[in-house]
């Protein structure tokens, strides 16, 4: 078992004085189950329920009352119960059962000192049921796919990850530590191919491993679909959306089908509510708050890259180009950094993410990604090159008319260095360098270089 990063928010949320029932969210196979069981050693005593199982499930259409539930469970696992005894109950594949999601408010309210998680392959199934989680009664984290130094762990040992989480990559480590997030960007964080490719060291022996995943993934779509109509758009969605990974899509008439955008929309919502991609919208203001426009085509980022590679059968083109940049015309490196985005949003308690465009017609410009800092929108672009390549990011520095903190993501070493915009402009900014094994790191790094605002 590989410690996850969410380990250590899970012990602070068990040291809460005023702890809710915890709600873990994420994509399948992702090891929601796996983290829990491991996070259960830390206790006194441990349940573990799956309401797919017909006898677990049947616990809470028996009973009614919460402390008849929690004495049952107790009796059957042959749990003596004091003051001090700390005990996990954790119900797996909750979605299953309305009536568990209703009894965690009872939890709360009425067995606070129990620990109590709820997880779920389909929790957006609920939707389709009408059954919601009791608001202001529980709490929310989500597990993504492993993140670069969750992956660095598990393959390089411990110090390398600190070396990435502490800045502290000395510059005789930089070419060995492109050529591990080289790797981990082909690979992808799916816990079981990361588990076996640390043991075998063997991209040929994960195919089968992918293959399983894709399939899993097909097999739930007709779960998630309110008809039979509406499983076919999934499906259809399901098989064409990875060739779209990391770029602006439309959303009528995708993939080529005769699907209204209406259908596809509400298909895509589905499939990001269950965390197989995301829709990320483009805002147009150069300042804060960031708001996103809908009205503009977003751009679709899926739930992992070695899932992506695998499906479009890419992986050869990752061995033979040394960076990124080169690789999938530049798609590859933007779908990697946007999934390590995502772990620094989670972080953050931010949903969304988002890039940028300029608002004026004939005009092409956009940025990858922008990160609020306090009263500050950071763009941030993946690209490699020298400064004057950076036409989309001296856009948004020009029409903004003041100091800019940016980032560039590229394969180089870290460095911060003040630049400045094209003539007749010559507007003056700060460009913070970082190499794409950085990205994990964002929020340290623009806290050293920025004021929060």
């Amino acid at each position: 078992m590989f410690e996850r990063d969410l380990m250590t928010t899970l012990r602070h949320w068990k040291d809460k004085s005023q702890r809710k029932p915890l709600v873990l969210r994420g994509a399948r196979q992702v090891g929601k189950t796996t983290l829990v069981d491991e996070f259960a050693k830390e206790f006194d005593a441990y349940i573990s329920l799956n309401l797919e199982l017909a006898d677990d499930a049947a616990v809470f259409q028996r009973y009614t009352d919460v402390n008849e539930i929690w004495q049952y469970l107790c009796l059957k696992n042959h749990i003596v119960q004091n003051k001090n005894s700390k005990i996990l109950l954790f119900i797996d594949e909750i979605q299953e059962e309305a009536k568990a999601v209703g009894m965690l408010r009872y939890f709360y309210e009425k067995l606070k000192w129990v620990y109590v998680i709820a997880a779920g392959s389909r929790l957006q199934s609920l939707v389709k049921k009408r059954v919601s989680f009791p608001v202001g009664r529980v709490e929310y984290l989500i597990l993504r796919p492993f993140s670069f130094c969750e992956y660095l762990s598990a393959i390089h040992g411990n110090e390398w990850a600190d070396m990435v989480r502490n800045l502290s990559v000395p510059e005789s480590m930089h070419e060995e530590m492109m050529k591990a997030f080289n790797r981990y960007a082909l690979i992808g964080g799916m816990p079981e191919a990361v588990s076996l490719y640390a043991d075998t060291k063997d991209i040929e022996a994960l195919s089968p491993i992918y293959n399983s995943l894709l399939q899993g993934y097909n097999e739930d779509i007709e779960k998630y679909a309110k008809n039979e109509d509406q499983a076919k758009i999934l499906s259809h969605i399901a098989s064409t959306c990875w060739a779209e990974a990391a770029q602006s899509i439309t959303f009528a008439k995708f993939g080529d089908s005769s699907y209204t955008s209406a259908q596809i929309h509400d298909g895509m919502n589905i499939l990001e509510r269950a965390y197989l991609l995301s829709l990320d919208y483009p805002v147009t203001a150069v300042k804060a708050p960031a708001k996103p426009n809908k009205r503009r085509s977003p751009k679709l980022i899926m739930v992992d890259s070695g899932l992506t590679n695998f499906f479009l059968g890419i992986q050869l083109d990752y061995l033979q180009n040394d960076d990124l940049l080169d690789t999938w015309r530049g798609r590859a490196a933007e779908q990697i950094v946007a999934q390590e985005l995502r772990v620094v949003l989670d972080a953050a308690y931010r949903d969304n993410q988002y890039f940028w465009v300029r608002d004026k017609k004939g005009t092409k410009a956009e940025i990858d990604f922008i990160w609020q800092y306090g009263t500050h929108i950071v763009p941030i672009e993946v690209k490699a090159g020298t400064n004057s390549h950076l036409r989309a990011l001296h856009s948004f520095v020009n029409l903004s008319k003041q100091p800019i903190t940016a980032v560039r993501v590229w394969s180089g070493n870290f460095f911060v260095q003040e630049a400045q915009t094209p003539a007749p402009d010559n507007i003056p900014y700060t460009l913070i360098n970082v190499p794409f094994y950085y990205v994990g790191q964002l929020i340290s790094i623009l806290g050293n270089n920025m004021t929060l605002e």
